[in-house]
């Protein structure tokens, strides 16, 4: 089954086409892209159902009414839930506890969020009933962390020694160690208690390890940027550049196999959204990406959580760097040279979206599809894939 592109891809070149010099064919945009005229065909007309141009549903609207039911869907939960509550505490044999009635409901459909929410319980206490026969003592370590959780909830800048008070006039007594361990485990902080760490003045220490690096006899270090076939090894960095309306941003992966941009996205903000975002474009257009090596710096953005759970999502390895080291990512930054002296470099930008549809153009059309390459065997990377993987595949 084809991937389907990036969203973030199919919006660039609905732009490319929509701002084409005049006798430039649609079709002719459509190659340069690597896609078929039907799909860009296509790609436009939503666009301008999206901008009002022609009548049609919006993703705007279709959103809005999928949100629209499941409202509806939540509060007839809800509804549900509270019902069902009120049958089961009518009960003459009532049971010590609620937890039958939540896993009641889960088996019905409602899920175990929205009950314990409705009837302000701990899901935490819930699931380690659920796990474990319940024993007294952990019945009553489930009522006791119901009540600091109560406690909690209503003056989260309780810490645990005022919380044992709190709970106490609610009929559950406890030792001061007890609450703490309850709240440790559940992580319920006062908000005053956790000390902030200095805003980093220096960079932070990598998270992964540096897999490019190579020691040669007399123990200096380089590093070495090979791949037998695609999806081995990606390197990554950011670029930015000024307009009149602020700077914008670029983040983008190249395999080193072929030299292809494998994937980028661009935003005005660089945060670490734009480089999962990037990355995630690459895996949509890619495939089968599990094992494949990403090397990049130490920059925040690549050493956010989001990244890091991107990579794991992916089954991709992290790679990174040394601090202010450039030739570390020497490949990357070749890229990036070749974009400042062919685009950025060329003119004074006035807007964002000019500048962007232009490093998209170039990369799609110009370094993609006609910038031969020495490396490359004077071939363009398209070219490079389509011959060096064509006998792979048809082998297999």
């Amino acid at each position: 089954m084809t991937k389907p592109y990036p969203k973030e891809f199919r919006d660039d070149v609905v732009r490319v086409a929509r701002s084409r010099e005049p006798g430039v064919e649609l079709s002719q945009v459509a190659k340069d892209f690597g896609v078929h005229f039907t799909t860009l065909y296509t790609w436009m007309k939503k666009a301008d159902i999206e901008d009002g141009e022609l009548p049609g549903t919006t993703q705007v609207q279709s959103a809005e009414l999928r949100d629209a039911k499941k409202r509806i869907r939540l509060l007839e939960q809800e509804n549900e839930v509270l019902r069902r509550a009120a049958a089961y505490l009518s009960q003459a044999n009532l049971p010590k506890m609620m937890y039958p009635l939540v896993r009641e409901l889960a088996v019905d459909g409602v899920p175990v969020a929205v009950t314990c929410r409705v009837l302000e319980l701990a899901r935490q206490p819930y699931y380690r009933w659920l796990k474990t026969p319940v024993a007294d003592a952990e019945l009553n370590e489930a009522y006791r962390a119901n009540a600091l959780f109560d406690a909690h909830r209503d003056d989260p800048e309780f810490g645990y020694r005022y919380l044992v008070d709190e709970a106490r006039d609610v009929g559950q007594s406890m030792a001061a160690r007890t609450a703490w361990r309850i709240c440790s485990d559940n992580r319920w902080w006062s908000a005053f208690g956790k000390k902030r760490g200095k805003n980093g003045q220096k960079p932070g220490p990598p998270v992964h390890d540096d897999l490019c690096a190579v020691t040669d006899a007399k123990g200096r270090t380089r590093h070495e940027f090979k791949a037998e076939e695609p999806n081995e090894l990606w390197i990554g960095d950011i670029t930015e550049h000024w307009t009149n309306e602020g700077k914008l941003y670029l983040c983008a992966f190249k395999d080193v196999y072929s030299n292809r941009i494998v994937g980028y996205s661009i935003d005005s903000r660089m945060k670490s959204r734009l480089a999962v975002a990037a990355l995630n474009n690459a895996v949509a257009r890619r495939g089968d990406v599990a094992g494949c090596v990403v090397h990049t710096d130490r920059g925040s953005q690549f050493r956010s959580r989001k990244f890091v759970h991107a990579l794991g999502r992916h089954a991709m390895v992290g790679s990174m760097g040394r601090v202010g080291a450039a030739g570390d990512n020497a490949a990357m930054e070749s890229f990036f040279a070749l974009l400042q002296k062919n685009v950025l470099d060329r003119r004074a930008w006035e807007t964002r979206e000019d500048l962007r549809i232009a490093i998209v153009t170039w990369i799609e059309r110009t370094y993609h599809r006609r910038r031969r390459q020495d490396r490359l065997g004077r071939l363009t990377p398209i070219e490079f894939e389509t011959i060096m993987t064509t006998p792979a595949s048809q082998a297999a």
